[in-house]
């Protein structure tokens, strides 16, 4: 078996791409490290094919789809303000490459096409936990951009008959997460503030709580859409619980400091993933305890991370002020 990872230096992808080569698949990883980190798989280079590109532009990058059977499409730019203040960006990396990967797939006949896609596509949502037919509402251009990506596999599942399912996740977290960002990858931000022992900066009142799921058991969500049968289906990967922010400093352990609370943020993020568990058989196995053991036990990937103060992420996120606090 041959896969494609599009973004497998990334967080997710590179624990993936080690899922892969643990079930013996041989892997091409398609990276522009633009947030991916090359040291993400330095265990493994002897084992993969690495090719830096862009898909946002055609390119001979299309022609590794040849004879490849499965394509993990996680390629994309993240994060709330960088969204805002660039959506053209946004739209080329997450909409335009998302074209590309899928017309390539097409092209030569990929047999599986799995989509990575966000639960910030439900906004603030109405039902806890959270439904995949729950009403969409993006609140800034990532979300909308990560959607767009996911009309767009399940257009091409149903017209061209590509075999695609979309599994959107939920507050992912684990070793190798982003080191650079105010905005969503609050471990990141933890970790770092930890290290460099200042204070760990809660949004709000901390009582806002988040389904954070564990990034192998994102891992091996993947690997059950890989190998199920369905096609032109959306999934919730999530780890079956809501934890608050408080919570989480807690485990961490340290000290804190509350900054204001951010607009457009839900109060609660919590999947319901009873679809998942009964046409995929998937479920998750890391609690939110045994996770941030593991991720503190890996607490150095973290040690040249930038260290976000107050005054600092009041500054960098005056323009998610300024427009999702008119909504």
């Amino acid at each position: 078996m041959k896969a494609i990872v599009t973004g497998g230096a990334g967080f997710i992808g590179s624990h993936l791409v080690d899922t892969l080569l643990g079930e013996g698949v041989s892997v091409t990883v398609l990276d522009n490290f633009s947030t991916g980190r090359p040291e993400n798989l330095d265990h493994i280079k002897d084992q993969i094919k690495l090719i830096e590109c862009d898909i946002s532009k055609a390119g001979i990058w299309e022609k590794e789809f040849d004879g490849a059977n499965w394509v993990i499409h996680l390629a994309a730019l993240a994060d709330i303000v960088p969204s805002i203040n660039d959506p053209e960006a946004y739209f080329h990396a997450n909409v335009v490459g998302t074209l590309n990967v899928l017309q390539a797939s097409k092209k030569y006949k990929i047999k599986r096409f799995i989509y990575s896609a966000s639960s910030s596509c439900y906004g603030i949502p109405a039902a806890y936990p959270t439904p995949e037919d729950t009403p969409i509402e993006p609140q800034y251009p990532y979300a909308l951009t990560k959607r767009l990506g996911e009309e767009l596999v399940m257009h091409w599942a149903k017209l061209y008959n590509l075999p695609a399912l979309s599994l959107r996740f939920f507050n992912v977290y684990g070793p190798r997460s982003r080191t650079s960002g105010t905005y969503g990858a609050v471990f990141g931000v933890f970790l770092a503030q930890k290290l460099a022992q200042e204070p760990m900066t809660i949004v709000g009142d901390g009582n806002q709580t988040r389904d954070f799921t564990y990034v192998t058991d994102i891992a091996s969500a993947l690997m059950a859409a890989l190998l199920s049968s369905k096609s032109a289906e959306i999934y919730n990967v999530g780890s079956g619980a809501t934890i608050s922010v408080n919570r989480i400093s807690e485990l961490i352990g340290g000290d804190i400091v509350y900054i204001p609370k951010r607009p457009g943020e839900p109060d609660c993020t919590f999947a319901d993933i009873s679809k998942i568990n009964e046409e995929l058989n998937w479920e998750p196995t890391i609690s939110i305890e045994r996770g941030v053991e593991m991720i503190l036990e890996k607490i150095h990937y973290w040690a040249k991370a930038p260290v976000w103060k107050p005054n600092e992420i009041k500054e960098a996120t005056a323009d998610w002020f300024k427009y999702l606090g008119k909504k």
